[in-house]
């Protein structure tokens, strides 16, 4: 039976939420081994004028405890 850890990861991007996605799993996998799914929780933007300057993402990561 395998036991799996939820942490929540927080991340940012000025190109998409699903580069910003893609980034937070790149970094936590740097020290976070097994990870098995990402939920992406709540996504936001900052605007700037009438441009959208940054993409947020809250992620929930799922990994695997060995």
């Amino acid at each position: 039976m395998a036991v799996l850890k939820v942490i929540e990861v927080l991340s940012n991007s000025e190109k998409s939420w699903e580069d910003a996605t893609k980034k937070a799993v790149k970094e936590a996998s740097k020290t976070v081994k097994n990870i098995k799914s990402v939920y992406v929780q709540d996504q936001s933007a900052i605007v700037n004028g009438s441009d959208v300057v940054e993409f947020r993402v809250n992620l929930k990561l799922t990994f695997e405890v060995r």
